[in-house]
């Protein structure tokens, strides 16, 4: 009799299933999709910059470059229209988030290569770590 309902209750039970492993996001692969929107966004082709910036978050969701440069492309996108446009609120968003992922980031706006922003400047660098309190000079 407990045979049975074992059996039973292990097919009835939700099969414990692993969720899918996420492929890793090739650096190289997320530096090429901020490149081409670089380069998009500074002939304001603001729809394909969206698309490759895009691309470039849903590649490495903790690039805050990625994050930063998709915000920037929103707001330009939103920047003719009214002044509470949701595409300025989302930009804002973005923004807030790339700063939380990197507060020391800083854009540039030339894709890597002689001259331009190096493909370091593109990937989001660990928060530094708060500095301790140095101890207050003597006066005397």
């Amino acid at each position: 009799m407990i045979l049975p309902a074992l059996l039973l209750s292990t097919l009835l039970a939700p099969a414990a299933q692993e969720p899918p492993a996420a492929p890793a996001a090739s650096s190289a692969s997320v530096d090429s999709h901020i490149d081409a929107g670089l380069a998009a966004f500074k002939k304001k082709r603001f729809r394909q910059a969206e698309i490759e910036f895009r691309q470039a978050v849903d590649a490495d969701p903790n690039n805050a470059a990625a994050t930063w440069y998709l915000g920037y492309t929103y707001y330009k996108i939103a920047e003719p229209k009214r002044p509470f446009d949701p595409g300025k609120q989302k930009a804002a968003e973005l923004f807030a988030k790339a700063y939380q992922l990197d507060p020391q980031f800083k854009p540039a706006w030339s894709p890597s290569g002689p001259g331009g922003g190096s493909r370091r400047s593109h990937r989001a660098k660990p928060a530094a770590e708060p500095k301790a309190a140095e101890p207050a000079a003597k006066q005397g």
